[in-house]
This record gives C-alpha cells, structure tokens and sequence, in this order.
C-alpha cells in the first residue's frame, strides 16, 4: 500500500535524473576504483571498462530524458528500465564467466550494484504503467 502511494506521487521525471546519477555513480566506480584496484575485487579491467562504457551510455540516456521533460515519459522510462535489466543479466554473465578470478569484496559489490539496479527497474516499471 505505502509502495503504491509512492508510485502514484512520484515525477517520474525524477527517475530519469536518479537512474542518470545512479548509472554515472557506477561507471565512475568500475572504471576508476574496481579497475584500479583489480586484485581487490577480482574481476578483470577489460570487463569493467565494458560495463563502465555500457554505464555512461545509461548516464547519457537519462539525463537526456530528464533535461527533455519528455511528454511521452512512459515508453522512456520502460526502455531505461528494460536497458538496466539486461545491464543485471550481463553482469550475472560475467561474474559467472570470471568466478573464478572474482574475490568476495567484488561478490558483496557486484551484489550490491545488481540489487539496486534491479529494484530501480521494477520501480521504473510499476511508475511506467501506471
């Protein structure tokens, strides 16, 4: 019920700016901190470039969609939240890829990062249809 009153107050233009600050929040710590320090964290610099690169264009997207204020919001807010769910599924794959070489501090990251991106999509989701 709280959940519910939640998506019908929110401006859905204020998730575009938090999925824009969000996603550079995560390009910025997976190209200058988990590359930088690579042993810590395990996984390799290659692939979190990737994803950094892949983070920016999401950074790029939303702040665009909130700067825009976007009329037909909705179909922009369902393509954002679609794009951070196979942004989840990627990681996944490449945690599973290189779960050998990843240490439990890039575990409890990756976790974290997954956990949250997801949870913003759903959101994304439910405030798109509604």
């Amino acid at each position: 019920m709280f959940l519910n009153n939640i998506i019908y107050k929110i401006n859905p233009n204020l998730l575009f700016l938090v999925d824009s600050l969000g996603a550079l929040l995560s390009a910025f710590l997976l190209s200058q901190l988990l590359a930088r320090f690579e042993n810590v964290f395990g996984m390799p610099k290659n692939e979190l470039y990737q994803l950094s690169i892949i983070a920016s264009f999401f950074a790029l997207y939303s702040l665009t969609c909130y700067l825009s204020k976007l009329e037909n919001w909705k179909l922009y807010l369902k393509l954002i939240a679609i794009a951070n769910l196979i942004y989840c599924i990627i990681t996944i794959g490449m945690i599973i890829d290189q779960f050998y070489k990843i240490t439990l501090l890039g575990l409890i990251y990756f976790a974290l990062e997954i956990t949250i991106i997801f949870t913003l999509a759903i959101f994304e989701f439910k405030v798109a249809l509604k």
